[in-house]
């Protein structure tokens, strides 16, 4: 069996940080060899999130025209870049040692089938990031555009993670296992497979988002500004209100910030002149709610593990994670009408839910890319569990090879945004 060394690059929504992973893969046996971190700059984030904004709902050729598109796009794959760079040279690694890298590109829009049949409109995911370019810039193969294939293929392309997890599961046995990012998901592992993966929905959106609208910090580390506050059960059911249509949509389920997040739901709170910290504890409790909330969820045919293996930087906020467990347990505040959902849970585990964090967690959704970059270079089907369902087998994942005298790059958009079945 062939070995693999490939780094994994994750930038989710909160755009807090570039992570990489430099992961060995024997078969499924995964050793992260090194990690890095560098905090993106809030210029960087801004830019990003203002060019968010600007190409939702728009196709391939309408965001290419956008005088500030490529600009934005280079600078972003250029510091991911320089990261790479950066690791390899620190940890001296020798880059020719490395097979691949693991690109998963920014996120800006999603609308996948599961939405776009209610919406009846036409399904698309949008994620921009140049793998040619970032080949050429390392000098390392790149391996991207992993969710376009799925989409294309009538599939959701969101979460991908099932699989990553189900190989975790080899070290770490069975159990439920819950990312906390800026969005949510989980993954039922039994017996090394999976039966069940989902999207939840926020997690750090709402509170990450706030505390840089208010204060010069990117997050509420250790939880210092929640500790502070207290709940506010009134904005706690707005919360819920505001994306009801999509919290209560039947799993499994694909999400987006879009659904659940706008500015309307911050202009509300200033209007309230609440209390700062306790929005932000209120936000805390919400994230933990809901990815509770989504169990309930699980078909009751499906025995929820009493593990919970927790992954993903989310979970080191103590507020986010006592507030899980709490209501885990039966204990916390619950809303009214939600108050005998939350009792019938307790009776779909298998045993009282206990917590744990998983070893491969700092870094799972980088490592997550690095192991679909290893499955297409041995191209085999990353096997996702609505895939699997339908029969089907799916590759996923394009490949570019450095070639220094490239000079127009035209893989700056992901094949499967907007308008891909005219361009088809």
């Amino acid at each position: 069996m062939t070995k693999y060394r490939v780094i994994g690059n994750m930038t989710g929504n909160s755009m807090d940080a570039i992570d990489l992973v430099l992961t060995e893969f024997d078969g499924d046996i995964m050793h992260d060899i090194c990690t890095y971190t560098k905090p993106y700059s809030k210029d960087m984030r801004d830019k990003i999130e203002n060019l968010r904004t600007i190409v939702f709902n728009k196709t391939r050729l309408e965001i290419e025209k956008l005088p500030q598109f490529y600009s934005i796009h280079d600078e972003y794959i250029k510091q991911i870049a320089d990261c790479i760079n950066e690791m390899c040279e620190k940890n001296n690694i020798d880059k020719k040692t490395i097979d691949a890298i693991g690109f998963h590109g920014k996120t800006l829009d999603h609308n996948p089938p599961s939405k776009a049949k209610k919406d009846k409109s036409l399904p698309y995911t949008l994620q921009i990031g140049s793998g040619q370019m970032l080949a050429d810039l390392t000098g390392i193969p790149v391996v991207y555009d992993f969710r376009s294939d799925y989409l294309m293929a009538g599939f959701d392309g969101a979460p991908l993670v099932s699989p990553h997890n189900a190989h975790i599961s080899l070290a770490e046995g069975d159990g439920c296992y819950y990312n906390g990012g800026n969005t949510s998901n989980f993954a039922i592992i039994i017996n090394g497979k999976a039966l069940i993966s989902s999207d939840a929905g926020p997690f750090n959106e709402y509170t990450d988002n706030y505390i840089r609208l208010h204060t010069n910090k990117a997050f509420d580390e250790n939880g210092v500004f929640g500790k502070k506050g207290k709940l506010d059960k009134k904005l706690l059911q707005e919360l819920f209100d505001f994306g009801r249509k999509y919290y209560e949509v039947s799993l499994p389920k694909s999400g987006d910030p879009s659904y659940y997040f706008k500015n309307e739901i911050f202009q509300h709170i200033e209007h309230k002149k609440a209390k700062f910290e306790d929005v932000i504890y209120t936000f805390e409790y919400f994230a933990a709610y809901i990815a509770v909330f989504t169990l309930t969820l699980v078909n009751e045919n499906v025995k929820i593990p009493s593990k919970m293996i927790l992954f993903g930087g989310g979970w080191k906020n103590p507020i986010v994670k006592d507030a899980f467990e709490q209501i885990l347990n039966g204990k916390g505040y619950i809303l009214p009408k939600h108050q005998e959902r939350f009792s019938k849970l307790q009776q779909h585990f298998s045993n009282k839910p206990s917590i744990s964090f998983s070893n491969f967690g700092d870094y799972m959704e980088a490592r997550l890319f690095a192991d679909l970059a290893r499955y297409k270079l041995e191209n085999k089907a990353w096997e996702c569990i609505d895939v699997i369902d339908a029969k089907k087998s799916i590759v996923c994942g394009v490949i570019a090879r450095p070639n220094a005298n490239r000079l127009n790059y035209n893989d700056c958009i992901n094949r499967a945004a907007k308008g891909w079945q005219d361009e088809k």
